[in-house]
């Protein structure tokens, strides 16, 4: 442990949110500031944060409350990071630890540690995996699908952006567990990139009727249905699903961004006659079982059996503008900012 007379002498970076966001992100939604760091108090850390995650959720956290409270106008944009402690005043963390929680959009953090892990030093795997496909991205894949959609061997999965960070995780894991997979992204070259992982079909909805492409794809309707996006996706589905059919609500990003939502969904009712089942579900419930799914998703990863994108953006300034990537739809894989 560190003395607090050791402690690096930094300035603080940080983006903090001044505005409620209409569509996209704007640059003039946030203000950039730099601040001196203070001492670190009895059972703080100090992080230098080295990466951070960028999700769609964060476009609802800066709306409006929702599973978390909206991020106070004024004060840090919330996010997960992971970065390296620098110096200690707390027992269960060293100089030299690498830890991940929510950082916020900052260069620096000072912390009591609580709600940080440590993590791992993995041969061949980039630390910043661990904030996609070996951390949250992949928890929420790993959560969505066995623990909601119960896959049997033989049946029909679909993902809805599929070629994103947890679309792309859901498909693998399906194919793990002996389904036959199809994967609904929104280029044909996510669609190649998904080919290459394996899935049994791929449709590009911007350019082949979605409807059709379903129904060719998957000739003994949808078992389950992985939903990312939401809108006409959603109702193309249900039209198509089978009897007993669970769907894992994940995520609706189609409407984040979108000051004049679509009409509701019109083949809601399927579910009566289909005796079949939408599920919500939120990662942060599972976070005890954390260290035994990213261990059996870290063994998948290190022997080949899951493959992962990552789109790593460098510098801390282009976060406003880098997560709209998330709705334009033009990230390849896991949105990450190098710090």
């Amino acid at each position: 442990m560190s003395d607090n007379n050791n402690q690096p002498n930094h300035l603080n970076q940080q983006w903090r949110l001044v505005k409620r966001p209409q569509g996209l992100f704007q640059l003039s939604d946030f203000e950039f500031r730099e601040e001196p760091l203070a001492d670190l108090a009895d059972g703080q850390i100090l992080v230098k944060i080295n990466y951070l995650s960028l999700d769609p959720t964060q476009r609802v956290w800066a709306q409006s409350d929702s599973y978390l409270p909206a991020v106070e106008l004024g004060s840090v944009m919330r996010s997960l990071g992971m970065g390296e402690v620098i110096a200690s005043q707390n027992p269960k963390f060293n100089p030299g630890d690498i830890v991940q929680g929510m950082t916020g959009w900052q260069s620096h953090l000072i912390t009591d540690g609580k709600g940080f892990a440590k993590v791992p030093r993995l041969p061949g795997v980039p630390l910043a995996a661990f904030l996609g496909p070996l951390g949250m991205t992949g928890m929420t894949a790993y959560v969505g699908l066995l623990d909601i959609g119960k896959p049997k061997e033989g049946e029909t999965v679909v993902v809805s952006g599929a070629a994103g960070a947890v679309g792309s995780m859901v498909c693998q894991i399906a194919k793990l567990k002996g389904c036959h997979v199809v994967g609904i992204a929104g280029s044909d070259e996510k669609c190649a990139w998904l080919k290459s992982l394996g899935v049994d079909g791929a449709i590009n909805y911007k350019s082949e009727n979605l409807y059709k492409s379903l129904k060719r794809n998957c000739p003994k309707g949808i078992d389950i249905y992985f939903e990312n996006v939401g809108g006409k996706m959603l109702d193309a589905v249900l039209g198509q699903i089978n009897v007993g059919a669970r769907i894992p609500l994940c995520g609706y990003i189609s409407q984040y961004t979108n000051p004049d939502p679509s009409q509701g969904i019109q083949n809601l009712s399927v579910l009566i006659s289909k005796r079949a089942k939408i599920e919500g579900f939120l990662v942060l419930d599972h976070m005890q079982r954390a260290t035994q799914i990213v261990t059996e998703l870290a063994t998948w990863a290190m022997s080949g059996k899951l493959k992962y994108q990552l789109d790593i953006v460098k510098g801390l300034k282009e976060a406003p503008i880098a997560v709209n990537k998330l709705f334009e739809g033009s990230n390849e894989g896991k949105l990450i900012i190098e710090v």
